[in-house]
């Protein structure tokens, strides 16, 4: 690559990025109508400083719309399963039972916006516990926009060994790290270990929302019991499995919640009557309006989408089977006036058909409407509303979602994205370890993924690990740490969310809250890995 990495065009690479930042914290504008603005310097900066010409734009935002519509299919099945629940009045007997199950409202949070997003990341990942965890917690209460908060930060912690291990697999294989090695086990227990810090950072930052200093105090035993098996669990798994690593421990957190809530402590009724979070006017119906619908009729869809993705995705002769069957298109190769290169493919990010996190939430959807019609919660006509109101409501953010993925496409295949993390690591030397984990959240926030910020730059940590002589396995562990926390902060993940608690427009009000507290987990990630590079 010939790209000059000077101030000037590591400033060209960051604009897009700082005006989408801008626009949505400072302005108040939403991702619809700040992502647009963003793709457009993209265009322009890989036009006239990337040397990109007009046909390498093309086919990267071919790639891009691809993948966009892959994003979508999660959007619309989420919000599908969601507009069924609601048909059938299912979220009003989740609250009621919940409530019942878990009178300490600070844990009932606790449970539905992180043990829960945290079990479902273990499995299925790709923004689905935001996508779903946000309409189940404004069934119990909680306001639209905390609703969409509190899932992010809770579902981030497993965005490497979480989705059985995909994002850690993109990591080891971008680095060249050999399987069962001992640098592969070490850049394993690094990852664990710096994800610890941000899985008690999580339980105290939900616990404050809730209610601040009051509910810091008396979450803090259930904080500590929950960190202990989730940031523990994870650490001991990844030096025997790192493909089950977050998924047990995330199983196991469900049990510790239910046996938390028949401590001493948290049995009895609980909560803070002025919580900012809470909004109880809206969940104010009485039973009366409740239907004769039992806690677990009411989780039907959740259930089925938890055994389905299990049977699926553990039982590896039906996976291997399943996963035969995928659609990907081919792109040509393409290469920028400073000879960046983007290889050619064959088949371009292939979606596997029935192991797709879109196809579990359709066919359980499906299922839940053919179970609530049969018990008479839905009335058969009311089928075609529930699928009208699920594309209407998905529909605002397709133009979000398209601009954004464009725009991280455009950025990665013009050298822009090697040039913001080169630029760093060429001005700070072994100082840039500090800012090994901001690589890997800068790759998230980006593309939505933290598995594409590790093919990202997985192999530029470990070279410049390597050529600063630093630590490199707690290199490559603040690499990926950085971007499972960036997962929170990603504009495409805030619109999953914000679709489906329908404030849709409010992604800045969500970013502007939850920015701040990946900031300090980050930037200590960046500082241990420093003092081990020492």
């Amino acid at each position: 690559m010939e790209i000059p990495v000077n101030f000037f065009m590591w400033i060209m690479a960051f604009l897009p990025i700082i005006t989408l930042i801008v626009l949505m914290v400072k302005f108040q504008w939403g991702a619809t109508e700040a992502a647009p603005i963003g793709l457009l310097i993209t265009i322009i900066t890989s036009l006239f400083f990337y040397k990109a010409d007009v046909p390498l734009i093309a086919i990267e935002s071919a790639k891009g719309i691809w993948y966009a519509l892959i994003i979508l299919l999660i959007v619309w099945t989420a919000v599908l399963m969601y507009q069924v629940s609601d048909s059938a009045k299912a979220f009003l007997v989740i609250r009621e039972g919940m409530s019942k199950l878990f009178p300490n409202e600070l844990l009932l949070v606790m449970t539905m916006g992180w043990i829960f997003e945290s079990f479902l990341q273990g499995i299925t990942g790709f923004g689905v516990p935001v996508a779903v965890g946000a309409p189940l917690l404004i069934g119990i209460g909680v306001r639209p926009l905390w609703a969409v908060i509190l899932p992010l930060l809770g579902q981030a912690w497993g965005n490497t060994f979480g989705t059985l291990g995909a994002a850690w697999d993109a990591l080891a294989a971008s680095a060249g790290l050999e399987i069962g090695g001992t640098n592969y086990f070490t850049t394993a227990l690094w990852t664990s270990a710096y994800l610890w810090i941000w899985i008690v950072v999580t339980g105290l930052a939900m616990a404050w929302f809730y209610g601040k200093g009051k509910a810091v105090k008396k979450g803090f035993v259930a904080t500590l019991i929950v960190a202990t098996i989730q940031g523990g669990g994870e650490f001991a798994l990844s030096q025997v499995n790192t493909t089950i690593a977050a998924f047990i421990p995330a199983c196991l957190s469900i049990l510790a919640i239910v046996f938390i809530s028949k401590m001493k402590m948290y049995k009895d009724v609980w909560r803070v009557e002025d919580s900012p979070i809470m909004n109880r006017n809206n969940v104010a119906e009485s039973v009366e309006d409740l239907p004769n619908m039992s806690l677990l009729q009411a989780f039907i869809p959740y259930i089925v989408l938890s055994v389905m993705t299990l049977a699926i995705l553990v039982i590896t002769p039906v996976n291997q089977f399943l996963s035969q069957f995928s659609i990907g298109f081919a792109f040509p190769h393409t290469e920028t006036g400073y000879g960046f290169v983007n290889k050619a493919y064959d088949s371009y990010s292939p979606i596997s058909i029935f192991t797709h996190a879109s196809m579990f939430l359709f066919v359980s959807a499906i299922i839940g409407l053919f179970y609530y019609q049969r018990k008479g919660w839905i009335v058969k006509g009311e089928a075609k509303s529930i699928f009208s109101k699920s594309i209407a409501m998905t529909m605002p953010s397709g133009i979000a979602v398209v601009g954004l993925v464009i725009m991280s496409k455009i950025m990665g295949g013009t050298g822009q994205t090697a040039v913001l993390a080169n630029g760093m690591a060429a001005v700070l030397g072994k100082s840039y370890t500090v800012l090994a984990p901001f690589i890997g959240l800068l790759g998230t926030f980006m593309t939505g993924s933290n598995m594409s910020s590790n093919i990202l730059f997985g192999d530029f940590q470990a070279t410049t690990a390597n050529l600063l002589k630093a630590n490199s396995a707690a290199v490559l562990g603040a690499q990926t740490a950085g971007g499972a926390i960036g997962s929170a902060i990603s504009p495409s993940k805030i619109i999953l969310g914000t679709t489906t608690a329908n404030i849709l427009g409010k992604e800045g009000d969500v970013l502007k809250i939850i920015i701040w507290i990946t900031l300090l987990p980050t930037l200590l990630i960046g500082l241990l890995a420093y003092f081990a590079s020492m």
